[in-house]
């Protein structure tokens, strides 16, 4: 009885992920791993809503917004741009504007981090690996002070911890650094509606 049971148990298919959500995020993050970007932070003129830089070019906050346009059809830049004209001092003074600049400001991780936050999306930092689902957003600072983002994918180190799908300086990849810098975000972000 029990050789049957454990073969009926190694014939039933087990879904790679449990939350199908979880699973249009990291295959569309995935996806941003093939392609030839190379790391170009300038500010360009971009269209709206629906505007992208150059697919040969990105930085980190661009894995996530094509992510969510892939994944979802759902427009960060309209978004943010829309989030910060509504209420433009709950957002960063960093970069010394006056008012919202649909060009860049959802290429910037500080404003990704603030809209997240708006819409409800945090979910507690920790230590434990376990924590960080596929397709959870984190950020981090590093160095302290950089800002940094990338997408959390389902496959793992050796010792647990989930890779990260990110832009650091040489291209989309899938790389175990989550716990490499202090983390300033963790978000779980299902958009309710397609902005573009």
């Amino acid at each position: 009885m029990r050789v049957l049971y454990l073969t009926l148990l190694l014939l039933i298919p087990v879904p790679a992920f449990a939350n199908p959500v979880a699973e249009m995020i990291v295959t569309s993050a995935r996806e941003r791993t093939y392609s030839n970007v190379r790391y170009d932070p300038k500010y360009v003129r971009l269209a709206y809503p629906g505007g992208d830089v150059s697919p040969d070019t990105g930085v980190c906050t661009d894995v996530v917004i094509r992510t969510y346009r892939n994944a979802f059809g759902f427009d960060f830049q309209k978004a943010v741009h829309e989030d910060m004209r509504s209420d433009f001092s709950a957002y960063p003074k960093i970069w010394g504007l006056k008012r919202p600049d649909k060009n860049i400001d959802h290429r910037r991780v500080p404003n990704l981090e603030t809209y997240l936050k708006r819409k409800g999306a945090s979910v507690p930092i920790t230590k434990n690996a376990a924590d960080y689902k596929p397709g959870d957003i984190v950020s981090w600072r590093l160095g302290g002070r950089l800002p940094h983002i990338g997408i959390v994918s389902d496959k793992k180190a050796s010792d647990g911890t989930p890779l990260i799908i990110h832009n650091i300086g040489e291209g989309p990849k899938e790389e175990n650094m989550l716990f490499s810098f202090d983390i300033n975000g963790h978000f779980r972000f299902e958009p309710k509606t397609r902005l573009n």
